[in-house]
């Protein structure tokens, strides 16, 4: 096994040896996980995740608000899909001047469909996600050559998912180890990842409901306000875009370290071509994992499937990653830690943020 764990291409990891940046009790963990997973896409979502802690709405909209404030959570928001509404993405790996990566890290940031960005103890150090939109006049193969110019990068190395195997992102509040290294689901199959239709009233709704959403007891109502409609029909019509896979749910997102996850491993494999998706299936059954891809292979570069693990030190991601190393029966393998996030976003669809980026950094 290439166990990457040395820091000779960037900074020390940290690690938040004490937990969350502030005290959080049973209840408070509960509701993060309840807000994760099980925020419901209706009238008052607030009085479902209230049931299900066996709390009042009042208590839960006021911790909300505490751990929104105490920046535990990152924000409430819809969570489209950036695949299904035709946006063009992609993982990619640069290697930049690792003496002053965050130069190059800034140019990178300022792209606006770049939503993760991080410094990874490999000599490819900069791993980031990015996205352009279905009428980007450049489109994303032109966009990465420029942004390797710009941010003098010497090489990059495109990695687009080939299979999508999981993507969810849920931190395990209430539970340790034990459990993060477990699998806690059904194999399914890979992810339709194919652009799915949709209309001039669909962008108007995502445009509405993107961002921060209010912490209230009725969350959608002022989207519905400004699209003109009832809370019910918007409901309706947001149920509808789940079932059309251009939404895949409404969710607290978490700031992992400050919620007491310091450590995040992305887990590569070398797995026989053969076995990609019946290994690929069992990997993205494990409670601390993410998200699991396939992408491409190079010849200095054998890793086909990626899995990103999540935990509260180095020492719980290694123990996630090892035991599905013991359970698939793949040795050849490596682990790239970060040790500084530079950009962690949700995308914003539809709006003349792409263009005018375009227009400054590529004159079209």
């Amino acid at each position: 096994m290439a166990d990457i764990t040395e820091t000779n291409f960037g900074p020390k990891l940290r690690s938040r040896k004490e937990g969350a940046a502030i005290p959080l009790d049973d209840l408070d963990k509960r509701l993060l996980n309840l807000m994760q997973g099980s925020f419901p896409i209706a009238k008052r979502p607030y009085q479902h995740v209230a049931a299900e802690a066996g709390v009042g709405e009042d208590e839960v909209i006021a911790r909300v608000e505490r751990l929104l404030e105490a920046r535990i959570i990152r924000q409430i928001t819809p969570i489209y899909d950036t695949r299904a509404l035709g946006y063009s993405s992609m993982l990619v790996a640069a290697k930049v001047d690792p003496e002053n990566p965050w130069r190059a890290a800034n140019v990178i940031n300022e792209h606006p469909g770049v939503s993760h960005n991080y410094l990874r103890n490999h000599e490819f150090n900069i791993w980031f996600t990015i996205a352009t939109e279905p009428d980007s006049q450049l489109g994303l193969e032109a966009t990465l050559t420029r942004l390797g110019e710009l941010a003098g990068a010497e090489s990059i190395r495109q990695l687009p998912t080939l299979k999508l195997f999981k993507i969810r992102m849920d931190l395990e509040m209430e539970k340790g180890t034990e459990t993060l290294a477990t699998k806690t689901s059904e194999a399914v199959e890979p992810a339709e990842t194919e652009p799915q239709p949709y209309d001039e009233f669909d962008r108007r709704v995502i445009r509405a409901t993107q961002g921060d959403m209010p912490v209230i007891h009725e969350p959608f109502a002022p989207a519905a306000a400004a699209l003109g409609i009832s809370q019910e029909q918007l409901l309706a019509h947001l149920q509808q875009m789940v079932d059309r896979r251009l939404l895949r749910r409404v969710a607290a997102i978490l700031f992992h370290r400050r919620a007491g996850f310091s450590a995040n491993g992305m887990g590569v494999w070398k797995v026989p071509e053969e076995r990609v998706l019946e290994l690929g299936m069992q990997m993205a059954q494990f409670r601390g994992i993410s998200h699991c891809y396939q992408r491409p292979t190079y010849a200095d570069w054998p890793y086909s499937v990626f899995t990103m693990a999540h935990g509260r030190s180095k020492e719980e991601c290694d123990a996630i990653l090892d035991s599905i190393a013991e359970q698939t029966g793949i040795s050849e393998r490596a682990t790239l830690y970060s040790s500084t996030e530079f950009k962690k976003i949700r995308l914003l669809y539809f709006t003349d943020d792409h263009r005018n980026w375009e227009r400054t950094h590529a004159g079209v």
